[in-house]
């Protein structure tokens, strides 16, 4: 009984006269996985991740953050320490977080509506939601 393909079984290898062998890294390169969805993986960690809702503050809160900022003023050029807590907006959903930082303020900017530290953060004056520090003890929280 004959096998099928018996007449070429045991012929050479044919080796190309005008392709180079190609190397095993390549040869595998070719079976490698095909990303169809380019950028879906990106796309659904970013749905996913989770930002804050603004909180918007009442009359009296924001009077509290007012005095609290104008004792800061009358205490300027002097150094003064504070912790503020502000909102910063998501560059790219609906949200954002909540950031607090410490520091020396360096100035306030009636015009740009914004707290200078020395280290150069800028903090705008609307989105503050606390500020808090040696100054403000014995005033009680906005």
């Amino acid at each position: 009984m004959n096998m099928p393909y018996e007449d070429i079984l045991h012929l050479p290898h044919h080796v190309s006269e005008k392709h180079p062998p190609m190397s095993r890294l390549d040869r595998a390169a070719q079976f490698s996985p095909f990303a169809a969805l380019t950028g879906y993986e990106a796309a659904v960690e970013e749905t996913a991740r989770l930002t804050d809702r603004r909180i918007e503050l009442d009359e009296s809160e924001k009077e509290a953050i007012d005095l609290r900022l104008t004792l800061v003023q009358e205490r300027l050029p002097e150094p003064t320490k504070v912790t503020i807590t502000y909102f910063v907006p998501d560059k790219k959903k609906t949200g954002g977080a909540y950031v607090s930082v410490s520091g020396t303020v360096k100035k306030i900017d009636d015009y740009e509506r914004a707290v200078i530290l020395c280290e150069g953060t800028s903090i705008p004056i609307d989105d503050i939601f606390h500020i808090n520090g040696k100054l403000f003890d014995g005033i009680e929280a906005g």
